[in-house]
């Protein structure tokens, strides 16, 4: 990819509480990212992986970034449910959907989870809902504005996204 809001792609992950899997809300997380700069566009946490969860992201990213030429994910029911794919539709945004057991078709979303995982959850499992939220909002901060990306040129998201140069080697 070779510019901002080209390629995005989004996933979920289940979240791993301090003490065994988190039994009440926000088990889940829901992030959205540029492919091109590496920056979260979007994310948010649920105790559901309900479609309307998911739609609420992608119109606040969309809201705040403008919208992307693609839109990629794995073909998980709520990607594939007719209010999501009606959303793209209406914003006309091309759908692009990975291929079964294809986890590399969207290895930029998942070296994301890598990242937030080893970096922080596993470092600092939250103690509730309220905690993880806070902790993960501090940790995409980081992510986008500080943390820099050897495949980025040693810049971080945020320069890559708001500068736009093209990148040497970048894909």
């Amino acid at each position: 990819m070779d510019r901002p809001n080209q390629v995005w792609q989004a996933d979920i992950t289940y979240v791993a509480m301090q003490r065994g899997f988190m039994r009440a809300a926000f088990r889940y997380k829901f992030a959205i990212i540029d492919v091109h700069s590496r920056k979260i566009l979007g994310w948010g946490t649920s105790n559901t992986m309900s479609v309307s969860w998911m739609i609420e992201v992608l119109e606040s990213s969309i809201r705040k970034y403008g919208k992307p030429e693609i839109f990629n994910s794995d073909q998980g029911s709520q990607f594939t449910s007719l209010k999501f794919v009606s959303l793209l539709k209406t914003h006309k945004i091309k759908q692009s959907m990975d291929g079964k057991g294809r986890a590399l078709d969207n290895v930029f979303i998942e070296r994301y989870w890598r990242s937030y995982k080893y970096e922080y959850l596993f470092l600092n499992p939250p103690k509730d809902a309220w905690e993880l939220f806070s902790e993960t909002e501090k940790y995409v901060k980081f992510y986008n504005k500080e943390r820099r990306h050897e495949a980025l040129d040693r810049l971080t998201p945020n320069e890559v996204y708001f500068n736009y140069r093209k990148l040497p080697n970048v894909s």
